[in-house]
């Protein structure tokens, strides 16, 4: 069936929801650009099945557990509504960043060490004793939500100071989260468009690391296009389309990697629905191939 009418979910309840009100309202108006029949609908709270099925295709922009759980994406599978991006299955195993590594894992794909815990403990020895076990006595930490993203609760701790002001500012610590080892060399990302990579980015940032600061507030954060040699190259994009493919993504997705001084890269988590703003590392990849905004939206919207 061809395409002409288009909704755009946008919005959400996530902690997400202002980045994806901007996601939203850019990719509302390529579509119209690219000459579709074009409505923005904030979700949940202005979408229905009902306008859902008013559309041949919809378009999510959003972020978070709305977009990204593979909730929305079973219910629009069943009411046989076409959909950007993945599947439910895809999503599920990717949203949620302790199964993603399960599978990395399991699969042999390099991740860096971790281990998971019910909520943040009440002393930084608590977690202490437990990386002493996993990684090297003096290797800094990460602490991330097992579900959430652009970098929501996600501190780098390198000592019990950082440990009790990372408590004192999360938003909500009686949750689920990862401890991570930081590998504190390159941050790498490679968007995948059409199940091809498309030019890795590398993060450069005055922060301690690529943080939700970095990503939408500061204009001195750097995305450019990151070079390697032929094999390093290749070897990042075997790792990127196994880990699509391992995850079952379709469309488009985002693979975000780590790279030690001694080359070697690892995932540390999928993204099944991008960002698409003004700061967003998805259009700056596709830009680097001549892919502009308005181009990338049609390209997303047509893969298979």
């Amino acid at each position: 069936m061809e395409i002409k009418k288009i909704a755009v979910l946008y919005g959400g309840t996530s902690s997400e929801r202002e980045v994806s009100l901007e996601s939203g309202r850019n990719i509302y108006s390529a579509v119209q650009a690219l000459g579709y029949d074009a409505s923005l609908i904030d979700y949940p709270s202005e979408f229905s099945i009902e306008n859902g099925r008013q559309n041949d295709f919809i378009f999510i922009a959003l972020h978070g557990d709305d977009g990204e759980s593979g909730d929305l994406q079973e219910l629009l599978t069943d009411e046989s509504i076409k959909f950007s991006g993945s599947k439910s299955s895809a999503c599920r195993r990717t949203w949620n960043k302790r199964i993603c590594k399960e599978i990395l894992e399991i699969n042999k794909i390099p991740t860096p060490n971790w281990f998971s815990v019910k909520a943040l403990p009440g002393t930084f020895n608590e977690i202490f004793s437990e990386k002493l076990d996993k990684f090297k006595s003096d290797t800094d930490i990460f602490i991330k939500p097992e579900e959430d993203g652009s970098s929501i609760d996600v501190f780098k701790i390198s000592n019990e100071k950082d440990f009790t002001e990372a408590v004192e500012n999360c938003s909500k610590a009686n949750r689920p989260f990862i401890i991570e080892e930081c590998i504190d060399y390159k941050e790498i990302t490679v968007p995948i468009l059409n199940g091809k990579c498309l030019p890795p980015i590398e993060i450069i940032t005055k922060e301690s690391f690529y943080n939700y600061a970095a990503k939408y507030i500061n204009d001195d954060t750097k995305l450019i296009e990151a070079k390697f040699s032929s094999n390093s190259l290749s070897m990042l994009e075997s790792i990127c389309i196994d880990t699509y493919t391992l995850m079952g993504c379709e469309g488009w997705a985002r693979i975000d990697l780590l790279q030690r001084a001694d080359k070697s890269f690892y995932v540390i988590e999928v993204n099944t629905a991008p960002g698409m703003t003004s700061h967003s590392l998805f259009p700056k990849s596709a830009a680097i191939i001549g892919l502009d905004y308005n181009s990338l939206v049609e390209e997303i919207i047509n893969a298979k």
